[in-house]
């Protein structure tokens, strides 16, 4: 074998060829893997398009309307390099990646068979890279399973059920917003402290993941924590049409609270209807899980005084540069302060953009594994970073009570904020609700 020996000048191009690949960001050969989900094909034009399957219409439309608002302006800042969505994304300029941000929606009527029909279709006919939406805990957890049974990352909308991030989390799936477990850890020692100890309690639940799991999480906690008892759990379907069975049973008990934990317009018609058949003339009533236009849908003269845990208040524009930016450039556009459902989907997509950002491309599991980093993202509620062990973003819980009418400041001034709980100690260990994640590939 005839060795020639190389000449000095291709030394020089293959050591310069090998100090610019060390260079390069981690997953910079991307590019050399095999497609996966909608990677490349998704990805290889001029944009990049996101897929959101909403409620418009059912029991939680107000909210998903509210959601949806939150996507269209964070994918509007996204392309316009817009600084709210820097200050999460610091390396956003225009668009992610250089590529305009596109995004697709449909209604999903909080129906799982629906939602992933219509995400479903997005992959087929807009080859999207992110998929997101939900509200009912129902449809992210079957979301969730579709995210890795297709290879396409998902960030759920609202979604309040400890199985989200629990024993439904998956490799492809992450969630912003709190949920059952953080909701009683982080409300429950404040009603411990108002009200005292061995209190007798009444419980109102949606019958699905996310009623069971919240409830579950609050008496769990006010019961060993409290000693408070619960007296009776009146557990109603999706969409009821009329409480007053379920209201009676509880006004035929010795219970000192009410604990609804009912959502969207379930919520608000079965607190109409305890304070038509007096209920809440003898009980207090608490939202462990607040629903966006909650107090707006019931008046101020039913919400006064209640107590509640929630995602984001507008009101956190007080002490949130951010919050103060996000709650302007909202108004600016849709004509009324956000609710928390516009915060978790704009929050949702900046962290989204950021994973991408860093992870130097759209491939998949490159996206996953740089959103698992245990970056600190700053936020419209503070610094937050995703827990890689379930894709849980660790932030703060806010705990609200509502204002008296005459306290109001303006016509959306419906609570105030007491407190705003970090969301490292409320939070269970990664493997205390049977998480496990899955593969990348």
């Amino acid at each position: 074998m005839n060795f020639i020996k190389p000449s000095r000048r291709t030394v020089l191009q293959a050591g310069g060829a090998l100090a610019a690949s060390a260079a390069l960001p981690r997953f910079a050969f991307a590019d050399d893997m095999p497609p996966i989900g909608t990677w490349p094909a998704g990805s290889q034009g001029s944009s990049v398009t996101i897929g959101a399957a909403v409620p418009l219409t059912g029991t939680y439309a107000a909210q998903g309307a509210d959601e949806l608002k939150g996507w269209q302006l964070a994918v509007e800042h996204l392309n316009s390099g817009d600084e709210l969505i820097r200050a999460t994304s610091p390396k956003t300029t225009k668009g992610v990646l250089g590529k305009e941000v596109k995004i697709v929606y449909a209604d999903s009527a909080a129906k799982p068979a629906q939602a992933v029909q219509a995400q479903g279709k997005f992959i087929s006919d807009d080859k999207i890279v992110l998929m997101t939406g939900s509200t009912s805990s129902a449809v992210a957890v079957a979301t969730n399973h579709f995210a890795q049974r297709e290879h396409v990352l998902y960030f759920c909308g609202i979604s309040g059920s400890n199985d989200t991030t629990g024993k439904d989390c998956v490799r492809y799936g992450f969630r912003q917003d709190f949920y059952g477990q953080t909701a009683a850890a982080a409300i429950g020692p404040v009603l411990i402290k108002a009200f005292g100890k061995n209190r007798k309690a009444a419980y109102m639940t949606p019958d699905y993941t996310y009623g069971h799991t919240v409830t579950k999480a609050m008496n769990d906690y006010l019961t060993s924590q409290g000693g408070w008892t619960m007296v009776t759990n009146q557990v109603s379907p999706l969409g009821a049409p009329d409480y007053s069975n379920y209201v009676t049973n509880i006004g035929n008990t010795d219970a000192e609270f009410l604990i609804n934990v009912n959502w969207g317009h379930d919520a608000v018609l079965s607190t109409q209807q305890a304070k038509q058949f007096g209920l809440l003339n003898k009980m207090k009533l608490v939202v462990p899980y607040q629903i966006p236009f909650l107090a707006k849908e019931l008046g101020a003269e039913t919400t006064q005084g209640v107590y509640a845990a929630t995602d984001f208040w507008w009101t956190l524009e007080d002490q949130n540069p951010l919050a103060k930016q996000f709650v302007e450039k909202f108004q600016a556009k849709f004509g009324y302060r956000p609710e928390w459902g516009a915060e978790s989907a704009y929050t949702s997509i900046a962290l989204w953009a950021d994973g991408v950002e860093r992870a130097g491309t759209f491939y998949p599991p490159a996206v996953i594994k740089a959103l698992e980093a245990g970056n600190h993202n700053n936020t419209m509620v503070g610094d937050c970073y995703i827990r890689a062990a379930d894709h849980q973003l660790v932030r703060p819980v806010i705990i609200v009570q509502g204002k008296k009418p005459s306290d109001m400041k303006n016509p959306e001034d419906y609570w105030q904020v007491l407190e705003v709980v970090p969301g490292a100690p409320l939070m269970q260990a990664p493997d205390a609700f049977g998480c496990k994640l899955g593969d990348y590939t």
